[in-house]
């Protein structure tokens, strides 16, 4: 396919428009750690995805993830170590776009969502790494069962964001659990133990 001369300043000048368009509805835009803004902040429940993957047979990956989920977040880029999230999820949420299968992790030999409806994450210290990332060591609790895990977390920056009016933080982190360690080791033979965790999020300032 041939690409005309003419087109390459169009689709510059389209990139700009975009650009400028992103700064207009994000204003004082930062990806700088230090130059975050320091507060309380809560969840934007419709920008936040908790998002799980699991070996099938030693075939495939079964990818899933939480629909309802809800976190605190008290943050100042001058003090890191004092920094603290809270997080829950609700365990009845599990989507992998499998209702029978759903319907079978909420029972009694997964997560058991009658009797334990939450997964908590609380943590308890904040590390700095050179990379601008962040190791969060907390306690995350599924199915009755209280764990230390470590998430590998990092702010990707932060704006006023004019849509909703509040400054808002975007946020990620990884984390790999044994579910055996939690207490949910049914079909140990076709299904791994380990689980890799996805989080991504925007965290409103409370005015």
């Amino acid at each position: 396919m041939k690409v005309s001369w003419l087109s390459i300043p169009f689709v510059g000048c389209c990139l700009i428009i975009l650009v400028g368009c992103a700064n207009l509805i994000r204003p004082n835009y930062t990806q700088d750690l230090v130059s975050l803004r320091a507060g309380n902040y809560t969840l934007d429940r419709q920008h936040a995805f908790v998002n799980f993957k699991i070996n099938h047979l030693g075939l495939s990956t079964m990818v899933g993830r939480f629909n309802r989920v809800d976190a605190s977040l008290q943050f100042d880029p001058a003090n890191i170590a004092a920094m603290q999230i809270n997080g829950i999820i609700e365990a009845a949420s599990v989507d992998i776009n499998n209702q029978d299968l759903e319907d079978t992790l909420r029972g009694i030999y997964w997560f058991d969502t009658d009797r334990y409806p939450q997964i908590t994450f609380e943590s308890s210290s904040v590390s700095p790494l050179p990379t601008d990332e962040l190791e969060l060591t907390g306690s995350l609790t599924i199915k009755g069962v209280s764990q230390q895990v470590t998430l590998l977390g990092r702010f990707n920056g932060g704006a006023d964001n004019l849509i909703t009016g509040k400054y808002t933080l975007g946020f990620s982190a990884t984390a790999s659990i044994s579910r055996a360690a939690f207490g949910i080791d049914a079909f140990d033979s076709v299904i791994a133990d380990n689980v890799d965790i996805e989080i991504h999020a925007e965290f409103q300032r409370n005015n």
